[in-house]
């Protein structure tokens, strides 16, 4: 059943993003992608199998990784403008495998770790590429999609699996590992080029902040609430915050 849900729900998510991609332009598509459909299970997952006090400590790590997320994006965005992708993308892994090192060095902390989180996404948008108006995008080929949704897939499980792997600080840095940044940038750049990635990468640093509030309240509230009670509240709070970052762009 929890593989069944890794597999319909994160490629689902790319289906619905990649289609607003079309429709809205890169900038909503990124602003959805910052929700925390990849992170929110594998924390369910984590708490269903090691307990709310080893899911706590995770959320708090996985609140901290929004710094090793938004290095990713930059580093993608700018190596894209002067490379194909695959330099790209193995350029961001490595900043990435950087931040999230030395983010595996810091004690757990809700304050220090909100702060990190906010810092970044505050400092992050001035910092992309700048970019030139974007021109109407093209119709996805079903093909295209399929790819897509089953790559979030494959990422999803290997993820996952690592996830239950390591340790709680770990466990929560590998639960923002960006499978949806990396689906997303990779087929935008490849089929519609940087600036469109560029664009759909910035976008993510305000769809974020819902992240890291569904990440601090998961944290604040396992150990006091029951599973599902903690889970709805960091629900609505991520989707309130989502709600309020739209007048950002």
């Amino acid at each position: 059943m929890l593989l069944a849900l890794k597999l319909c729900l994160v490629p689902g998510f790319i289906f619905l993003v990649s289609l607003a991609g079309r429709r809205w332009g890169a900038s909503i598509a990124g602003w959805l992608a910052g929700l925390p459909v990849v992170a929110g299970p594998i924390l369910w997952f984590l708490c269903l199998e090691q307990g709310p006090p080893f899911a706590a400590n995770a959320a708090l790590a996985s609140l901290s990784a929004v710094f090793a997320s938004m290095c990713y994006c930059l580093a993608y965005a700018h190596i894209a403008q002067r490379a194909p992708w695959p330099i790209a993308l193995c350029g961001a892994f490595v900043v990435w495998a950087a931040a999230a090192l030395s983010l595996s060095q810091l004690p757990p902390s809700a304050g220090l770790d909100l702060g990190i989180a906010i810092l970044a996404l505050a400092l992050a948008p001035p910092l992309f590429p700048p970019v030139r108006a974007l021109t109407a995008t093209r119709t996805l080929r079903r093909t295209e999609l399929g790819l897509r949704m089953a790559l979030g897939a494959l990422l999803t499980v290997v993820v996952s699996a690592a996830a239950q792997q390591v340790g709680q600080m770990w466990s929560g840095l590998l639960a923002v590992f960006p499978v949806m940044s990396t689906v997303l940038a990779v087929f935008s750049q490849a089929t519609q080029g940087p600036q469109f990635a560029s664009t759909l990468l910035r976008a993510m640093a305000f769809g974020m902040y819902s992240f890291a509030a569904f990440c601090f309240l998961l944290a604040a509230t396992l150990t006091h609430l029951t599973i599902a009670g903690s889970f709805i509240v960091a629900v609505v709070g991520a989707l309130i915050i989502q709600v309020a970052t739209r007048r950002f762009f």
